[in-house]
This record gives structure tokens, sequence and C-alpha cells, in this order.
């Protein structure tokens, strides 16, 4: 692979090498490299006609599809960057991310016109909308990347320079953009073929959303390797069974909840997995029973990845062999396992310091994995990167003394639901726009489905009527149903520091009474 130096080359180095294996698997279309290198070339050429150059920014709004891939490698033939939008937040959301991330061109998949619509007339650097399926007021993206001819403008991308851009939710409820460079995605490459086995001949089910790092990252993970690409558009568990008997997928990442869903399918014991070698999981927690279940079920090497968008996804990892569910070690079942090819890990105490083996701190990661920084957010960067690279991932756990890493807490107050970040800030400060609503804490409590899903506690204001369903559907206009509680509490007063912090940690306390981890 030393000839793919960039994640433009994959696209290049394939198309041109094995140009007749088939990339893509969509349903009924089957796409090849060389089609899939046509195509990104045309787009390529599309977007430099509309002013995209190397280093500025697109915007794509779409469910799991091939265009993402057109666009994606498209960009990145120019030395551009592909935002991927996520397509579960509210319009107003959708237009803070494409304005914040100064996009020249967004295109937008049919089933999100209306939000489109919602959000056009206030895009404030947007000089270009396409609209697959086509549009009234805009031009179709298959028109669009027809009248351009396939050819490669040969641009170049050095390690440094930003190859995705993928937002995470802010603590202080602004959206973060995180940079990652082609160089951080080669330190996680490698590992893709050193411990997933990724090769050239395996079939790849992409499953989860492309606005993720576990979409997106795992995607580019089996397409370095030249592998073929199964993609999943909806979420259907009785479809992702039958279409891994089907295609013979070998390798697979997927949340818990999914893989919880899967194992509701009727008749699922006695469908034919035979083909499956790799099943990678994470990103939320999974009861050891979904665990044990799923091996047995699935009957392949599973393997647990912890990481985040901002570590170009896993640094972690808790291999096959550990996954012993009769063995003397069934304990390391409830780790993440230990660091990855190339990661650095530390527990660092309040005071800065190290802790010592088996005690709580905060979990620092240094990595090459790391991300470059936050988009147009050097503060925020310095606040997680410290000047000798460790990031501070703001989880809490401990290490044992066989090196397997135990995640117990947050030290931020992030929720996981599903898979999907909530940070409480972003939906108090909706919340807190409620007429009827004084005071508003948000707390994650366990969920048997989603690991944990956002509770609201409210202090109403004086002789107002206001009711769980009131609030929870003022949420709903305002902000992705992922974030939006789904339960409410009622009471007189939120417990407070002296300083006016809202004591998060005395709220969660009676919901996670019992659980003995409580975090995703």
């Amino acid at each position: 692979m030393s000839e793919i130096t960039s994640i433009a080359d994959i696209v290049r180095v394939h198309g041109a090498g094995r140009p007749d294996r088939v990339a893509l698997i969509q349903d009924d279309r089957r796409v090849s490299w060389a089609e899939l290198y046509e195509r990104s070339k045309r787009v390529a050429q599309a977007l430099a006609d509309a002013g995209v150059g190397e280093q500025d920014r697109i915007a794509f709004l779409d469910k799991n599809g091939i265009e993402h891939f057109e666009v994606f490698f498209g960009a990145a033939l120019l030395n551009a960057v592909c935002i991927d939008v996520n397509w579960r937040l509210a319009p107003p959301e959708v237009e803070y991310i494409v304005n914040d991330g100064h996009a020249e061109v967004l295109v937008v998949g049919p089933d999100f016109v209306p939000v489109l619509d919602a959000i056009v007339d206030d895009l404030t650097t947007v000089t270009k909308v396409v609209v697959i399926g086509g549009h009234a007021d805009h031009e179709s993206y298959a028109e669009w990347v027809e009248r351009y001819p396939a050819e490669d403008p040969g641009a170049t991308s050095a390690m440094d320079d930003v190859a995705f851009q993928l937002y995470s939710s802010g603590t202080t409820g602004r959206p973060k953009g995180v940079m990652l460079a082609n160089d951080n995605f080669f330190g996680l490459l490698p590992m893709a073929k050193e411990i997933w086995e990724l090769r050239p001949d395996a079939v790849n089910l992409v499953a989860m959303p492309l606005f993720h790092i576990a979409g997106g990252g795992w995607a580019v993970a089996g397409m370095y390797e030249g592998c073929t690409s199964v993609i999943v558009r909806e979420l259907d568990p009785a479809r992702i069974a039958t279409m891994i008997s089907e295609l013979k997928v070998t390798h697979a990442l997927l949340v818990p909840v999914a893989l919880q869903f899967m194992l509701m399918v009727p008749g699922i014991e006695d469908a034919d997995f035979s083909s499956l070698e790799i099943m990678v999981y994470g990103a939320s927690p999974i009861s050891e029973e979904v665990l044990v279940k799923s091996i047995e079920v699935f009957k392949c090497k599973f393997w647990q990845a912890y990481g985040l968008t901002e570590t170009t996804g896993a640094v972690v990892n808790l291999a096959p062999e550990d996954h012993d569910v009769s063995g003397p070690n069934r304990h390391r079942l409830r780790s993440c396992g230990t660091p990855g090819p190339g990661v650095e890990l530390r527990i660092v105490g309040d005071d800065g310091t190290d802790v010592a083996q088996g005690e709580v701190g905060e979990i620092w990661v240094r990595s090459r994995q790391v991300m470059k920084g936050y988009w147009n957010m050097p503060e925020a960067t310095a606040e997680v990167i410290t000047d000798d690279g460790w990031f501070k991932t703001g989880d809490v756990g401990y290490v044992d003394a066989d090196g397997y890493v135990y995640i117990h807490d947050r030290v931020k107050d992030m929720i996981v639901s599903g898979g999907e970040n909530v940070y409480p800030a972003e939906v108090e400060n909706v919340l807190m726009g409620h007429p009827g609503i004084a005071d508003v804490g948000v707390i994650g409590v366990p969920h048997e489905t989603w690991g944990e899903t956002p509770k609201a506690i409210v202090v109403k204001q004086p002789d107002a009527e206001v009711t769980e369903a009131d609030i929870v559907a003022f949420c709903r206009e305002r902000l992705a149903g992922y974030k939006c509680p789904t339960s409410v509490d009622f009471v007189e007063a939120l417990p407070r520091n002296p300083s006016g912090k809202i004591l998060k940690k005395d709220l969660r306390e009676p919901y996670w009474e019992g659980h003995d981890r409580r975090v995703s």
C-alpha cells in the first residue's frame, strides 16, 4: 500500500489497479473501482467549476449511499474537504454546521429537501446547491455530474492536510468541527489490516452513518485495502441479516443496539453467518447478555473498539481472545481492552499527574490518530490537547495490572444514546427558552435499548402549567430527536454548588444506583 499516501490515492490506486473489482454495493447497484474513480473525477471537475479549491469545504446531507463516496473522493481529488452533516439534526442545527464549515457547495439527498428548503435562504457561504433526485430550484445531482469530463485534477495532499471534517456536539452547545488529517488516518489504517484483518478480497458491511467516525472511518479502512463495501442505507436488522448471508459479508462494525435488534429477529439463530470473520462493536455500552448471545449467534471473532471522533476512532481494543465468556478472564468483557498500535495512554488525576495503577482518573491518549484540532476553535483545541500532544478524552477510568482499560464515568456530562453524543448544555439551552421552565438540568439515565437517554429535571415557573409532553414537544421542534428528553421529572429546586454549577452527579445518582458502569 506504499503508493497510497492520501485519502484521494485510495480511489486513484484501486481505480487503476483493480478496475473491475466491485467497490460498492447498494441494493441492486454495483459500482466497480473504475466506475467509482470515473464518477469521482467528474465530481471533482464539477466542484472545481463551482470554485472549490484545495482545503475548501463542501457539505453533504444524505443517508448512506453511493453518492456519498463519489462526493467524498471527488473532493479528495481536489484536496478539498467533505463535511458529512448528521442527517438526524433539526434544520437550525444543519444550517449552523453548513455555515460554520464555510461550505461552498451543498449536496442534498431526496429525503432532506424539506430541510434544504427551510434553511437555504440563510446559508451564508454556499454558492451551489445540488439535489440528488432533482429539485425545482436546484440542479439535479445526476445532471450536474454528467456535465463534466472524467479528468483527475491531479491535486496532491500533504499529510497535514485535512481529509475529513466531522462535527461533534460541543459541551457549550456549539458543535465543533473535528479536523482529521491524512496523517490521522494513516495512523489508523495499518491497524485495520493488522488487527481487524481487512484485506483486498474482504466484503465489508458499512452500516453505521457515514457522518460518524464509526461509519465513515470504518468504510475508509476497508476501502484502503481495496475491498468491497456493502452500503446499508436504513438500519433494518432483518435485512442486514439477509445481506450478510446473501453477499457473503466477511467484516462488519455495528453499535451494540444494532446487535441487540438483530438478536430479536425471528429465526436469527438459524441464519447463515458462515462468511462472517470479524465483528467490531463499540460507541456505546453493551450488556454482557447481548454480547454473549451475539458471540453465540454470529460465531466469528469479536473486537470491541473504544475511541472518539477526535482520535479518528479506535485507540483501545478488546481482542477476540478476551471474549472467552466461560474462561477465567470473563471480567475483561467489562473492559474496553488495551491500547492499539502506536497508542500511548495515561490515567491522570485532578492535579495533572498520573494516578497509581488501579486508581481512577481521566483517560489521556497520545497517538498519531489524535485530530489536527477543532475547526476555527483554537481555544477549544488547546483545552483538550496539551502542548506535548496528549488528548484529554473526558472519560474517567482505570487500568488494571494486566494493562486493560476500564471506563468508569465521565469528566464531562456528555450522554451517549445509541452511539449518538448528546451534550446536556445544548438541550438545557433550548429548554430554558420554554416559558414554563424556570430552571433545568439534563442528565443521562439508563435505558435498556439505547444505553442511556436524556432526562430533564425541571423547575417550573411559578403557577406555570407545563407537562412532560409539552416539554418533549417543545424540544423536538428545535433539536434532533435523539437529543430530546425521553422523560421529565419536576422538582422544587436543582442542587448547585456555591458557584452555581448544577451538581449533575447528585442528580444522576438515584437513577444509576446498582449500575457499575456509568458511561457509554
